[in-house]
């Protein structure tokens, strides 16, 4: 039975819990929405942002498509993220242009955005972490030019040509070949939605329509591996170049069916977008653009601790 000291023993107690549980509605809860989950890049970007979230006491989520040709899905992710009301949001566009919209209610409601990996053509996000595509992405051409001896025909496997990463890459690649190779001649560009399967098939049709080819850049990590399972699967040599890193694409190239490949920095971008966001809630001023870095990597130099810090399985 209830007596009147119990009850209002009780009702303190009732008033205590209220009284905490703003608090707890309060936490600084920061949502990442990713490009995709399907290649370990992603899983190495998550586990930097978790190591952030740590070091700053906040709390995050970090969610993606099934594949990155699901632009709906993505949006839809973001639309569900933002009716949380977070303090604060990070992004990585599967589509530049797509989002804008929902980025704009983020910023109405005040809410800062922190591009990652691929930025989205709008300066609303207040800084973008992520690797200078289009200087990798040249980086990779100056190594396809060496391999090939300055001249011949070569091809590009790429992701997509809506998301920044993909039309960096792209344009990095190609135009340093033009500005700086003449005798190289890029016979197909081609998007594989970062799918190995469909990067496999796409590598296979070029390589029957161009006998003489010479070399494939492929600009993310399922393009690569299509890459190399195409050229296996069609018995062809050629120089093949990559782009990330992951379990698979080192064994290509401890096996030597990859020349090398550009590997980002996934940890550190997933680590200093969760930072970045908590800044920005500080109101401390954020540069544009983070710049998070990269290597090329080839069998030479994968054991060497500073290339070895950002390969990932």
């Amino acid at each position: 039975m209830w007596n009147r000291r119990s009850l209002i023993g009780a009702i303190g107690i009732g008033a205590l819990i209220g009284l905490a549980s703003p608090a707890t509605a309060q936490e600084t809860y920061i949502p990442l929405i990713s490009k995709g989950f399907q290649h370990q890049f992603w899983q190495a970007v998550k586990a930097g942002a978790e190591q952030a979230a740590k070091d700053n006491d906040v709390r995050i989520t970090f969610e993606g498509p099934d594949s990155e040709t699901m632009v709906d899905k993505q949006i839809d992710m973001l639309s569900a993220a933002l009716a949380k009301n977070p303090k604060a949001i990070g992004f990585a566009a599967l589509d530049s242009q797509a989002a804008i919209p929902l980025l704009r209610k983020a910023q109405a409601a005040k809410i800062p955005v922190i591009a990652f990996d691929s930025g989205v053509d709008s300066d609303i996000p207040l800084t973008t972490a992520a690797t200078n595509n289009l200087a990798a992405a040249a980086l990779a051409a100056d190594k396809m030019a060496e391999l090939i001896g300055g001249e011949g025909d070569i091809a590009l496997v790429v992701h997509d040509q809506t998301s920044r990463t993909g039309i960096d890459r792209r344009d990095g690649f190609v135009n340093r070949i033009k500005e700086k190779y003449p005798k190289i001649n890029i016979v197909s560009v081609q998007y594989g939605s970062g799918d190995h399967l469909k990067s496999t098939e796409i590598t296979k049709s070029i390589l029957q329509a161009n006998p003489k080819l010479k070399g494939i850049f492929g600009a993310n990590e399922g393009s690569a591996i299509g890459v190399v399972n195409g050229a296996k699967e069609m018995n062809r040599k050629l120089v093949i170049i990559g782009y990330d890193s992951g379990k698979q694409q080192k064994q290509a190239i401890q096996d030597g069916f990859m020349a090398g490949a550009i590997t980002q920095n996934p940890v550190g971008i997933g680590y200093k977008t969760v930072e970045a966001a908590v800044k920005a809630l500080k109101g401390e001023k954020l540069d544009k653009v983070i710049d998070t870095g990269f290597f090329y990597y080839d069998k030479s130099n994968m054991n060497d601790p500073k290339i070895a810090a950002v390969l990932y399985d």
